[in-house]
């Protein structure tokens, strides 16, 4: 598995200043190749902070801040914590009635308990 290092901006930078999918403008967007991405969105005119996370093909996680430090620390926190979930999680990607999947929903849950 990649390390830390591997992280690297969405469609190298491009994605800064549009939209974000939480209805703010992404200011940070990183992806990884093990299927990664984090984005965070900001909107400070409504005290606005999201940060979304995603694993492709398992999940899609939002939390949302009302600043901008603990937006920051949250990505800081969340960015390991993605690389320990997916070495979990089976490659081949999730299957129906597959034990390895059912195991997987019960990693991908305690991963959102532990950033609600």
């Amino acid at each position: 598995m990649s390390d830390e290092q591997s992280w690297r901006p969405v469609e190298e930078g491009r994605t800064l200043g549009l939209g974000g999918a939480e209805g703010g403008t992404i200011v940070r967007d990183e992806e990884h190749p093990a299927g990664l991405r984090l984005t965070l969105e900001e909107d400070p005119a409504r005290s606005f902070y999201a940060v979304t996370c995603g694993v492709a093909g398992w999940l899609v996680h939002s939390r949302f801040f009302d600043n901008e430090a603990s937006a920051l620390a949250a990505w800081d926190e969340m960015k390991p914590a993605l690389l320990e979930l997916v070495v979990q999680l089976p490659a081949a990607g999730a299957k129906a009635l597959d034990p390895a999947t059912r195991a997987a929903g019960a990693k991908l849950g305690a991963f959102m308990a532990r950033f609600p």
